[in-house]
């Protein structure tokens, strides 16, 4: 119901919105951005481009990067700023003076009120300052002039009040409100003659104007004053001057000048031509009320009731922009019949006479709008239409006429992309269009190209893209071709182009191309530098980028060098993503749609602005660590290690306004990178020296001279001198402690040594002395066992010789001499110093055996002991019975005894027992 509802109203009423006002760019610093109060009363700039604005809280200076208000001592409202030289002097309520540069670039204040001597302040506000030609600095208040030059200041004290102060032809022109023009002479004030037409007129601001001093009053326009003769200004534009009050006047170079209203913004006057363009709030300016112009350079600065303005003059790019809404967002442009349309998502618009209509009927989505045959002819969401001033005549009815392209080679005859697949287009001799669908596809085709006559490309809007094969007529696709192998580029949002007779495809940023020989998709390697660039528009010779989402800036290049980047403010910031479209007009002029309007570009004056005009190297300011501020200046700037973990340093351009920057560091750790803003940080750097280099970055990338600072960030506190005297001092004792230690182990080692070889040389000794013994116990052991056995085979001799007496005994004839010579045997087989030497040899090899034996067995008799010896020497029973002169039966039984007195039972051996006791 709405939308039938608005196609009613469009219909019966044409709309008139704004004219085809291509206006500068127009960029609006807004309170939360310069954080001071609202209103702006004076504005100027120093040599290097650093903007100062007299604002109600004090003075805010602008260096191209960061707003810094400047607070007076007694919180006053600054009414006037002027810079001269390196001051900035300033005016506000009974006081007046300049501010300096201190070494950190902060501004400080210097009053001059103390010079004044024999006057006094009538609750006087400074609001102009004025330097003249001989060096003097004029303070202008309602109701005095206050000249200072050198140490004093020179009071001139009118009777009436004061509006405006200037020079003309060397002569001090003084504004008496509604009084007229005066010239001071020696403090006094000489009314101008013939000025009878300026009296009663309240004089607000006055210019050097054609060699004339054009006079401009609150209400009743300008006046022109030739040194003789007052008469009103006769231009048209005085009208709007009367109706919308005058307020400040400008020359701004080039033929132009800007008077500033107080209800309808600035007006930029074309001395030339006396056409005028007006910049207000519906044309983009945050406030109509003009409270001060400057110019400087090319850009325009406004000082506004509410805000601040920057306007940049003679810009190759102008802007029309439709604050309505009424308009919406332009999809397509088009020059036809001296006419230039839009086609947006509301309808299709021209400008009539500077004044832009609605095509009545054209209500909805136009996606395409091109001149065919002679035709405007608009693709639109209900169908396709022919366009004229006066009215929209459907062509077709199907729905959604996305591009439309002409068939190679064939007169008149085009095919174009739907909402569902293709339609031909053919214009008859008669001048009517005969159009058909073309059969066998009906998915939507957002974009096409031709590869050949027959041949035609087809993007889907998110489903890929086709090679489609049509028939001879024209009238059906005989087949499809899809591109789904691995490596293919991704389906959604497919862009397709014919460059050159390739067909090169972009998707989701990257580039590629047909291979026609391998029918395969490959990558593009001639736009390799411009991934995740859209390509807006290309000819022959150049092509037209649009940068990624974050950038959006415009790349205009020819691919051998010749290239140049389109960075506007505002053109980045209204570029519509997927919908931007640069539309060729002829050589000199290209537009560009936009969310909420168009950008008009003038091509030669766009590739001049910048030729022959060298970048400003921009200023560094201060270097900032967690801490300390460090001037630019400084002859050496040592960053202490511990406030070094983030470094800021600040940089700015003045004289090229929202510039890019390029700094490269080259020290213990390097980066070079590209800065949108002027402040670039490090974070962590380590300890040593850098050289620090920024750089101004022009429109088409070009760097200006470098800047240079460098500075050098101390060791940490355990890097220090200091530090490293200690841990040298550390060291040495370490080396001494280690020394020592080594000296002592050593000698410990030495001693241990010693100690051991010594232990050694002990146990060597002993074992050489046990071996001797051992020795020496073997040779006692045999000596012992060949005694014994000796005295054994001795008694065994003598006991034959005693039995063969025994048993030869009747062939003794003397019984006496037998007896004596039987006696004689048994001493000399009981004989006890045999016994004596073996118990002598015996101890000697077993020390204690009888002790021992006789503490363990105290009953043993001497003869038990005896036994027990030659037990314990191993000897046999047989062996045993004739050292005891017994028989071997005998030795059995006094055994048995023994064993009974030893008490060792029958399964152990006797003798082992002796041998290990």
């Amino acid at each position: 119901m709405l939308k039938n509802l608005l196609r009613i109203v469009l219909f019966l009423v044409p709309i008139y919105i704004f004219g085809q006002n291509l206006l500068p760019p127009i960029y609006n610093y807004r309170l939360s951005e310069y954080k001071g109060a609202s209103k702006n009363w004076d504005v100027s700039a120093n040599a290097n481009g650093e903007l100062f604005v007299a604002n109600n809280k004090g003075l805010l200076h602008f260096n191209g990067e960061q707003w810094t208000l400047n607070k007076l001592p007694n919180n006053t409202i600054i009414r006037s700023v002027e810079c001269i030289g390196d001051r900035v002097y300033t005016g506000s309520y009974e006081e007046f003076g300049y501010w300096t540069k201190n070494e950190i670039g902060e501004l400080e204040y210097t009053s001059l009120t103390q010079m004044i001597k024999d006057h006094t302040f009538t609750s006087e506000e400074f609001w102009e300052i004025y330097p003249s030609k001989d060096g003097n600095v004029l303070f202008r208040s309602f109701s005095a002039i206050y000249c200072y030059k050198g140490d004093k200041i020179v009071v001139v004290d009118p009777p009436h009040v004061v509006t405006d102060i200037i020079e003309y032809n060397d002569k001090l022109i003084v504004a008496g409100g509604s009084l007229g023009l005066f010239e001071v002479k020696d403090k006094e004030l000489v009314p101008l003659p013939n000025q009878d037409s300026l009296l009663g007129k309240t004089v607000t601001d006055m210019v050097v104007f054609q060699g004339k001093l054009l006079v401009g009053t609150k209400l009743n326009g300008c006046y022109l004053f030739d040194g003789q003769k007052m008469q009103p200004w006769e231009d048209k534009i005085n009208n709007e001057l009367k109706q919308h009050q005058l307020n400040k006047m400008a020359i701004l170079g080039q033929g132009q000048m800007g008077f500033g209203s107080i209800k309808n913004g600035i007006y930029i006057y074309d001395i030339a031509t006396k056409r005028y363009q007006v910049l207000n709030r519906e044309t983009g300016l945050e406030n109509n009320t003009v409270l001060s112009i400057l110019q400087f350079n090319d850009q325009l600065w406004l000082g506004l009731d509410n805000g601040i303005a920057r306007v940049k003059l003679h810009n190759p790019i102008t802007y029309y922009t439709d604050y309505s809404g009424t308009l919406g967002m332009v999809y397509d442009v088009a020059s036809y019949n001296g006419k230039l349309f839009l086609g947006s998502n509301t309808g299709v618009f021209y400008f009539d006479g500077g004044i832009l209509r609605f095509v009545n009927g054209s209500q909805d989505h136009v996606w395409d709008l091109v001149e065919l045959e002679g035709d405007l002819i608009c693709g639109h969401n209900t169908g396709t239409y022919k366009v004229t001033e006066n009215g929209f005549q459907q062509l077709s009815t199907v729905a959604g006429g996305y591009e439309i392209i002409k068939v190679p080679d064939h007169e008149a005859t085009y095919v174009q992309g739907t909402y569902n697949g293709l339609a031909k287009f053919e214009k008859l001799d008669n001048g009517e269009w005969h159009i058909q669908k073309i059969q066998g596809l009906d998915f939507p085709v957002k974009q096409l190209c031709f590869e050949t006559p027959k041949i035609l490309w087809a993007a889907h809007p998110y489903k890929g893209f086709y090679r489609v094969h049509l028939d001879d007529g024209y009238e059906r696709v005989s087949s499809i071709q899809q591109f789904d192998e691995e490596g293919a580029p991704s389906p959604y949002n497919v862009k397709i182009f014919n460059i050159k007779n390739h067909i090169v495809l972009n998707s989701e940023g990257n580039w590629y191309r047909y291979n026609p020989i391998g029918d395969t998709i490959v990558p593009f390697e001639e736009f390799k530098y411009y991934k995740n660039k859209e390509l807006l528009f290309f000819d022959e010779d150049y092509y037209w980028f649009v940068d990624s989402d974050n950038e959006k800036a415009i790349i205009h290049t020819d691919l051998k060098g010749d290239s140049l980047v389109i960075a506007d403010v505002p053109l980045r910031e209204r570029l519509a993503p997927d919908s931007q479209n640069v539309v060729k007009i002829n050589d000199s002029t290209s537009y560009i749609t936009l969310t909420d309007g168009f950008a008009k570009i003038n091509n030669e004056k766009l590739g001049k602005q910048y030729t022959g005009v060298a970048l400003p190297a921009p200023d560094i300011i201060v270097l900032k660590d967690q801490k300390n501020i460090y001037p630019a200046t400084a002859q050496e700037i040592k960053v202490p290690n511990r406030w070094s973990q983030s470094l800021t340093i600040e940089v700015a351009s003045p004289l090229y306004i929202s510039p890019h920057f390029y700094y490269e560091l080259n020290g213990p750790k390097q980066y070079s990178e590209y800065s949108e803003n002027g402040f670039i940080n490090f974070q962590n750097l380590p300890f040593g020296d850098y050289a620090f280099k920024v750089y101004t970055v022009g429109m088409d990338n070009e760097l200006s001279e470098a800047s240079t600072l460098e500075f050098s960030i101390a060791p940490p506190w355990y890097f220090s001198w200091a530090s490293l005297v200690l841990y040298a001092a550390i060291v040495v004792l370490a080396i001494y402690l280690v020394r020592h230690y080594n000296r002592r182990k050593l000698l410990r080692k030495h001693l241990e040594l010693q100690e051991q070889m010594e232990k050694e040389q002990r146990e060597r000794m002993a074992k050489l002395e046990k071996e001797e013994l051992a020795k020496e116990v073997r040779l006692k052991q045999n000596e012992l066992a060949s005694t014994t056995l000796n005295i054994a085979k001795k008694n065994e001799m003598i006991l034959e010789l005693k039995n063969m007496l025994l048993v030869n005994k009747d062939k003794f004839s003397n019984s006496q001499r037998y007896r004596a010579f039987i006696k004689k045997l048994n001493n000399s087989i009981e004989d006890t110093e045999d016994w004596k030497r073996f118990e002598v040899n015996f101890k000697e090899l077993h020390e204690d055996f009888f002790e021992r034996l006789l503490k363990a067995y105290p009953s043993l008799t001497p003869k038990d002991l005896k036994l027990c010896a030659y037990l314990k020497m191993n000897l046999s029973t047989k062996e045993i019975a004739p050292l005891m002169a017994i028989s071997v039966r005998g030795v059995e039984i006094h055994r048995y005894r023994l064993r009974k007195k030893l008490e060792i039972d029958s399964s152990d051996n006797l003798s082992n027992f002796l041998i290990t006791f």
